[in-house]
């Protein structure tokens, strides 16, 4: 059997999904079929469950005032229970707040994972790195899995790696804006340079955004106004599925170069001419 006979019997017999299976996102050492992260900021709560299942979720942002079990409306109790709860230490302003609002999150029963938000810029709501990385060493020496939220720069990348987090969150673009990959270039940096998961978080706007993140080797990406903001949120919340599952496949099976100057054709034609 030649290697395109090989290649073809294995899609046939399905060994090449197995292998597709067999990649797994690992985060403080549990293991997650799904790289799509979804956020639940912007949801009506009757609508997240359906977004998790349409999206395959498997793991879900939340900020602590909408798990407040003493209100009116809990959002945990709009979360499916085999999904695993990110909260967040949205409002933060500095790593004493953020470290507060994460142990009041583990004590109402969020679990471990923290995702780290320091914001002290009202406007644009860019993270404040030096204060990030205070928070997140301060809680990953607390036992939890800190993934900390962060402008792409690779000293703070290293610093986080330093801290103890369970993976680098760097914003593609201002959050809450749709404006995709702005910081692009700066994410690759850190995904070359940096040994642990990097998860692109704030401002993918598109699925094929989600997928040319994925395509530069992010190990995951979270969504969440992109979604939330869609005409159709569960076929929105679909296509980011597939763009993220699209944009793996790709990296993972190795993505052709690119000729800077003239043209190749696919075909060879010389042959062809001469005869």
């Amino acid at each position: 059997m030649n290697t395109k006979e090989e290649a073809c019997a294995g899609v046939k017999d399905g060994s090449v999904q197995k292998k597709n299976a067999d990649d797994f996102l690992e985060l403080g050492g549990r293991r997650f079929n799904s790289r799509f992260i979804l956020g639940s900021g912007k949801y009506s709560l009757d609508l997240i469950e359906a977004a998790v299942r349409c999206g395959g979720a498997e793991i879900i942002t939340l900020a602590l005032r909408r798990a407040n079990a003493g209100g009116k409306a809990n959002i945990l109790e709009y979360i499916p229970k085999d999904i695993t709860l990110l909260p967040n230490t949205s409002g933060a302003r500095n790593a004493d707040e953020a470290v507060r609002i994460a142990r009041l999150s583990r004590e109402i029963g969020c679990g471990d994972f923290v995702k780290i938000e320091i914001m002290r810029d009202s406007k644009y709501l860019l993270p404040d790195n030096a204060e990030t990385v205070k928070a997140s060493a301060i809680l990953a020496d607390e036992g939890f899995i800190v993934l900390p939220y962060m402008y792409p720069d690779l000293n703070t990348a290293r610093d986080l790696v330093e801290a103890g987090a369970a993976a680098i969150m760097p914003l593609g673009a201002p959050i809450g804006s749709n404006k995709g990959l702005c910081t692009k270039e700066f994410i690759k940096i850190i995904i070359d340079e940096v040994d642990l998961p990097v998860i692109v978080d704030a401002g993918i706007g598109r699925p094929s955004q989600a997928c040319e993140a994925m395509e530069m080797g992010a190990a995951a990406v979270m969504a969440n106004t992109a979604i939330a903001t869609a005409g159709d949120i569960l076929m929105m919340a679909e296509a980011f599925k597939k763009g993220i599952e699209a944009g793996r496949s790709a990296y993972l099976a190795g993505i052709g170069r690119v000729r800077e100057h003239g043209g190749e054709a696919s075909s060879p034609l010389t042959g062809f001419l001469h005869e």
